[in-house]
């Protein structure tokens, strides 16, 4: 059936259907370069992510453009707080979003246009909205006209009438519709600013993502994305000022996320109440991250708490531990073993199709996995250690969908290791109740030792010794593996 995706210009589900066969052109809002990313941003860049990658799971060609705002009047006031230079500041937290990307295992875009890099196509796009008459000019500011767009408010619903009534024109705007939004800005001390034909000013925020996204993907493309407070104003207003100025639909499909709450409470800068990405990478893995925003459907709201973030992690561990049992594989196989490992693998990789295409159901695609997971373990009980040709076909399952959800890119056995993080300068056994892995490796010397002997009741001793300081011994034909459990 194909790819079936929720537009919220129709607000409806349809059958995704490119302008170019075989390729998908997707354009992403990205950050305001003013301060670290928090939850939220993390939230878009993975749901946006995840979709990237299923389309080239599917066999698409992806191109993907993600922009970065590098001038805003956020940046202009933190910049004068902190008496920096605007591109300095810019320059030092695009820096710390790909650091908090890569973290996170994002994928880089194609094009990462900067809206500082952009004015020239910006100045030229206002030049036609005049000639056109859509837009006019005031003082040296520059507006669109929304009323010279019979189709303004079309992605968000609004009525402009009653959005009239709720918006007044501040003294000295000019503007002729308290609606009409600001193409160019007129030059004011202290701020960036370059030449136009209205004189010296910066752009509006609108204007930007038309520009670079026509740039980089032409003036029609499949995809425009981003979160879900972004439909109005910012969309509807690239809608009107790309559309008004090509004549044609612009944009096919729209995608938006949801948001990232707190106590059901949206999380944002300005009520003060979120995470930075940094900081919650220093308490939790960027994979069980991942795993906690997958887990919903991108389209509702998810609640962030260490508990519900604490339940990811055990979700996530019990997916590696199957990942750990079957890298314990060998012998031959004699039961038929491949050939039930494989129509397992078919049954879910059918399930775990259908799901992404529905809308890239990333939650019913882990609840399939489970399944499939649970599935493998069972074999293993059954069979003690799966011969390696069973094995494969369950690992390259993990591997698909670690590709497309971009997880599992660990060992399992540093996975569970790295469960508890330990400092070189913690130094002694004992010292937070964190056993160094030399020390782990010496107990367990000492415990195949006393197994040799028969010593008994002293492995035993050691079992409980290690249990105690966190560390799950696992006892297979191949030996003692352990790991670390999570906290």
């Amino acid at each position: 059936m194909g790819v079936q995706l929720y537009n919220t210009l129709t607000k409806t589900k349809e059958a995704f259907e490119p302008l170019e066969e075989g390729r998908v052109k997707m354009y992403v809002c990205g950050v305001t370069v003013y301060d670290h990313c928090h939850l939220g941003h993390a939230r878009a860049a993975i749901v946006f992510d995840v979709i990237h990658r299923y389309f080239e799971y599917r066999g698409y060609d992806v191109h993907f453009v993600c922009n970065f705002t590098d001038v805003d009047d956020k940046i202009i006031a933190r910049a004068r707080r902190l008496k920096v230079p605007i591109g300095e500041l810019t320059e030092k937290f695009i820096g710390e979003y790909y650091a908090d990307m890569d973290a996170l295992g994002v994928l880089r875009a194609d094009a990462a246009p900067r809206a500082t890099e952009n004015i020239e196509g910006m100045i030229e796009m206002i030049e036609k909205l005049i000639e056109k008459g859509i837009a006019y000019e005031v003082a040296g500011n520059v507006y669109y006209d929304i009323e010279k767009f019979p189709e303004y408010g079309k992605l968000s619903g609004r009525n402009t009438e009653e959005l009239e009534a709720g918006h007044r024109i501040e003294p000295g705007e000019g503007k002729r519709n308290p609606l009409d939004f600001a193409l160019w800005k007129a030059a004011k001390p202290g701020e960036p600013e370059w030449d136009s034909p209205w004189g010296t000013g910066r752009p509006g925020w609108h204007i930007e993502c038309s520009v670079m996204s026509s740039r980089y993907l032409g003036e029609r493309f499949d995809i425009h994305g981003g979160g879900e407070d972004l439909v109005f104003p910012h969309h509807e207003n690239e809608i009107a000022q790309s559309e008004g100025c090509f004549g044609h639909e612009w944009v096919r499909y729209w995608v938006h996320n949801g948001f990232v709450q707190i106590n059901h409470e949206k999380m944002s800068k300005s009520r003060g109440n979120f995470f930075t990405i940094k900081a919650i990478l220093e308490d939790h893995p960027a994979e069980v991250i991942r795993y906690f925003l997958l887990g919903t459907h991108y389209r509702h709201p998810v609640d962030y708490s260490d508990q519900v973030v604490g339940d990811a992690r055990k979700g996530l561990d019990r997916l590696y531990n199957v990942r750990l049992r079957l890298a314990r594989s060998g012998g031959e196989d004699s039961d038929g073993w491949r050939e039930r490992v494989e129509a397992a693998a078919a049954a879910f990789r059918a399930q775990f199709t259908e799901a992404m295409d529905d809308d890239f159901n990333t939650a019913r695609a882990l609840g399939h996995l489970f399944d499939f997971a649970r599935r493998i373990n069972g074999f293993i009980n059954e069979a003690g250690s799966l011969p390696e040709t069973a094995a494969q076909p369950a690992r390259e399952v993990f591997e698909e969908v670690g590709g497309v959800l971009g997880l599992f890119a660990h060992v399992p056995e540093e996975w569970f290791r790295n469960a508890v993080s330990v400092s070189p300068a913690e130094g002694e056994e004992g010292q937070n109740g964190v056993l160094r892995d030399e020390e782990i490796e010496a107990l367990l010397e000492r415990r195949a030792q006393a197994r040799a002997s028969r010593d008994f009741s002293e492995a035993d001793r050691i079992r409980e010794e290690l249990s105690a300081a966190g560390i799950v011994l696992e006892d297979g034909p191949g030996g003692t593996l352990w790991k670390r459990r999570a906290p």
